[in-house]
């Protein structure tokens, strides 16, 4: 190879942004939710005075990532840190409601333990919602990482600075896309495929909603296609299976798509 090109790449080698490996971060997330929920973890606390030291180290974790991550240079990562440990509980409170919302919603569940332990849409949603917390402190890099970290496990792609309410239920969950500006209310229910998208859009739209507000008590069904930021679909409405929507639905409707099938029945076709 040239020179030139082998300058080129020792150029970007030096000028990179310095942020610690994905798996670091990642398994930071996965250590705090599993001092949450012993469900997944085979490592347990016997007492109060070891639940606050397990606390602080995973806040001193987190410093050293965010020190390590210099992409914020003027930011104060220990008062950073402090208040997202601050948030835990309230974050645990709604990781719990998420659980219960799915563990109540699929018949196919047998307990909150298997709900914690093994549903993929858990895992998505728990990563989200730390993700979420630590983009409201102004975290550059992380939330996206802890995202795209828990899209390649579970195939369940929730962008960080999406809004989203309590009780949230993803069943199945592969496919399922929440776009950036996204908002979502309470006791919400998607499954598979659901895309809540962008109409294609320029890059200045950076800072307009783009993509759509679903309210309270509303269930999607599985490759529905909802797009566009002025789409609003109204509370206690269904949403049928591989249903195209880019404009908006009022309180309580039905929406479901007429396929043209035939079936016919007692004839071989060679």
């Amino acid at each position: 190879m040239e020179d030139s090109f082998n300058k080129h790449i020792l150029g970007k080698q030096q000028q990179v942004e310095a942020v610690p490996p994905n798996e670091i971060i990642a398994s930071w997330a996965t250590k705090v939710l599993r001092l949450l929920y012993p469900e997944q973890s085979k490592k347990h606390y016997f007492s109060v005075a070891d639940i606050e030291e397990a606390f602080v180290q995973l806040e001193e974790n987190l410093v050293e990532i965010l020190n390590q991550t210099k992409a914020c240079t003027q930011c104060n990562n220990e008062t950073v840190a402090k208040k997202f440990f601050q948030r835990i509980p309230e974050l645990y409170q709604l990781l719990n409601k998420d659980a219960s919302a799915i563990l109540s919603g699929d018949p196919a569940s047998k307990s909150e333990f298997e709900v914690i332990r093994a549903y993929p849409g858990f895992q998505a949603i728990s990563f989200y919602r730390i993700a979420h917390e630590l983009l409201q402190l102004e975290v550059p890099l992380l939330p996206r990482i802890l995202t795209e970290y828990a899209h390649s496990h579970t195939g369940i792609d929730i962008h960080p600075a999406a809004k989203i309410g309590e009780y949230f239920f993803i069943d199945h969950g592969t496919g399922i896309v929440i776009g950036e500006t996204t908002i979502i209310g309470h006791h919400v229910k998607l499954y598979q495929g659901v895309t809540l998208g962008a109409m294609s859009v320029a890059k200045e739209m950076v800072d307009v909603k783009r993509h759509p507000t679903v309210e309270d008590h509303v269930v999607i069904y599985s490759s529905a296609t909802i797009l566009g930021g002025d789409t609003v679909i109204g509370h206690h409405s269904i949403i049928g299976g591989n249903v195209w929507l880019t404009k908006s639905v009022p309180p309580n409707s039905t929406v479901y798509h007429k396929p043209l099938i035939e079936v016919i029945e007692n004839k071989i076709i060679l």
